[in-house]
């Protein structure tokens, strides 16, 4: 050792680098493999990653459709309070000594995005649009009485906004979002929104609700709103009852209609009808030769097909018979290979909708998948969706062309 300085030794011998032209006072830096990390991710890695990314972009899109509307709720009802006095600083003021402390943090944020360019929107050049979700939340529980003539339950909207806080704590620090919270959080922001006043404004949303995401990337699949494998895993997510109750028309074209006939009850159908719907059912020929086919296909027995669509239209004229006006109540078949079944509520009006299966050759109508398509009303939603060019009006034309072509049942 000298007396100007430390020397350090040499690294561990036998590794790569070592040589005898590396002076003796050198450090060797350690190698990935000497740390032991291991930076790769596998095929499970990644599609555990991509379904948590998946949840938390679904939960996010729900969280800040709530913050914008419940920010404007406030803005509505406390900006014309506290401006009047106090002008820009509002929302200081409407805080109030209870929330000094988080609205001098909004107002510290707002001039750090301020100075590095960050506020892309004049329209957020304000105190308001960075108050958190709780903090939201504070100003509307602080002025209740000004809330209330607006509000019939405070109690609600603080229930709805106590289940949202799991999933926004979970989501604000990107961590695993189970299904049972982000189901839970899709509920309470739908029902949140509606308490708010911030409906989807989709006339057939009473009964389709609009989902957030289907709200906002919607278009990118034309006028279809969810895809089933079979018809089972439809009928959970929407019943028979929900689909046709409450209907004013209704117009249905298949084999058999096994979604109407075997689902909704024929007493049911009968006040539907009595209430003012209009009903038109279009069957497959019993006696067709496409019936034949359809049997060799599916491998049934001669004449089983047959006698089951027999069956369903001998129950709908014994629906048909019971009416005051069998008029409203038409049955009739067509003899041309089928193609598809379809089912279109409502499907003259702006909140049509629909569920169509095509009939694939080795499979029974219960186990094609299904699509589920919203009629004309996406276009209330997004200006400039033009509802001529979604699969709704393609299968409803159909119908109609069908339905030229057929005879009547007496």
């Amino acid at each position: 050792m000298s007396s100007g300085g430390l020397e350090l030794p040499p690294g561990d011998a036998g590794h790569e680098g070592d040589s005898a032209d590396v002076p003796p006072g050198a450090v060797s830096l350690a190698r990935p493999v000497e740390i032991g990390a291991e930076l790769d991710w596998g095929a499970d890695a990644w599609s555990e990653v991509r379904t948590r990314a998946q949840r938390a972009g679904r939960a996010y899109i729900w969280l800040n459709l709530v913050e914008q509307r419940l920010r404007a709720v406030v803005a509505a009802v406390l900006r014309p309070v506290y401006e009047p006095v106090h002008g820009d600083d509002w929302v200081v003021a409407a805080a109030g000594p209870a929330g000094q402390e988080w609205v001098q943090r909004a107002v510290a944020v707002r001039e750090v995005s301020r100075r590095k360019g960050y506020l892309l929107d004049p329209a957020d050049d304000n105190v308001l649009s960075f108050l958190t979700l709780p903090q939201l939340r504070e100003l509307m529980v602080q002025h209740w009485p000004c809330f209330e003539p607006y509000f019939d339950d405070r109690r609600d909207v603080e229930l709805a906004l106590d289940e949202l806080e799991v999933a926004r704590n979970i989501v604000s620090r990107n961590r695993a979002l189970n299904e049972a919270v982000l189901a839970q959080a899709e509920r309470a922001s739908a029902r949140l929104l509606e308490i708010l006043g911030g409906g989807a404004g989709v006339p057939s949303a009473d009964r389709l609700p609009v989902d957030a995401v289907e709200d906002l990337v919607g278009d990118r699949y034309a006028d279809v709103v969810s895809v089933h494998p079979d018809r089972v895993r439809l009928l959970r997510q929407l019943p028979a009852e929900d689909l046709f109750g409450g209907a004013r028309r209704l117009d249905a074209i298949g084999i058999g209609l096994n979604l109407l006939v075997q689902n909704f009850s024929g007493r049911r159908l009968v006040r539907l009808a009595e209430s003012g719907c209009r009903v038109r059912l279009l069957f497959l020929n019993p006696a067709s030769s496409a019936v034949k086919r359809r049997e060799r296909e599916l491998g049934l027995k001669k004449g089983e097909l047959s006698r089951t669509v027999e069956m369903n239209i001998l129950h709908m004229r014994r629906v048909r018979a019971r009416l005051r006006d069998p008029g409203a109540f038409e049955i009739q078949v067509f003899d041309e290979t089928p193609r598809f079944n379809a089912y279109l509520v409502d499907g003259d009006g702006p909140d049509g909708v629909a569920v169509v299966q095509s009939y694939l050759r080795k499979a029974r109508g219960m186990e094609a998948p299904v699509l589920v398509l919203r009629g004309g009303g996406r276009s209330v939603v997004r200006a400039g969706v033009d509802p001529e060019n979604g699969l709704f009006q393609t299968y409803r034309e159909e119908f109609d062309s069908f339905w030229v072509d057929s005879r009547p049942v007496s």
